[in-house]
């Protein structure tokens, strides 16, 4: 053979045993290689999955939490609201019972004013009246130059007292 088959030339045993050589070392590779680099590809996906679905749940749990907060926020937001506004009403109630509490103790030292005034007053014209009464009979008794008894006093001071009464 010349050297031109002899470099592209085919030896059926060399064919063989590269096609024997090549199927053995792909069962190798195989067994030894693709099933373990499979496996380990496999894991990592289901551990990838895994990962998105707890990253799902923890986002849904997520979205209660803040659910939640949200509304606990709007109950406290109308909790304070509602405080806020009885805080009012009842400030504004007290406030109102305090003003007509004062009203009627004014009403009431107003009363007790009048009447301490009205009896003064009253107190004030009996002296008056008695004053007057010894006087006008003093003037009697020198107009008369007489001594009066005591009829006649009393006759003569509710006359005078009524002239003066009634110009009081």
């Amino acid at each position: 053979m010349s050297g031109f088959e002899n470099f592209i030339g085919f030896n059926p045993w060399t064919a063989l045993f590269t096609l024997l050589n090549m199927v053995l070392t792909f069962l190798i590779l195989k067994k030894f290689l693709f099933k373990p680099v499979n496996k380990m590809i496999d894991d990592r996906q289901k551990e990838i999955d895994d990962l998105y679905a707890d990253a799902a749940g923890a986002k849904t749990q997520a979205e209660a939490l803040r659910a939640d907060y949200d509304r606990k926020l709007s109950q406290a937001r109308d909790s304070s609201a509602k405080l806020l506004a009885e805080a009012t009403q009842e400030a504004n109630r007290r406030g109102d019972e305090i003003i007509r509490q004062a009203r009627a103790d004014a009403d009431a030292l107003r009363r007790k004013a009048d009447e301490d005034i009205a009896l003064e007053r009253k107190k004030a014209l009996n002296e008056v009246k008695g004053d007057i009464s010894r006087i006008a009979l003093d003037i009697a008794e020198k107009v008369v130059e007489r001594e009066l008894n005591e009829k006649d006093q009393e006759r003569l001071i509710e006359g005078f007292l009524r002239d003066v009464g009634d110009q009081i």
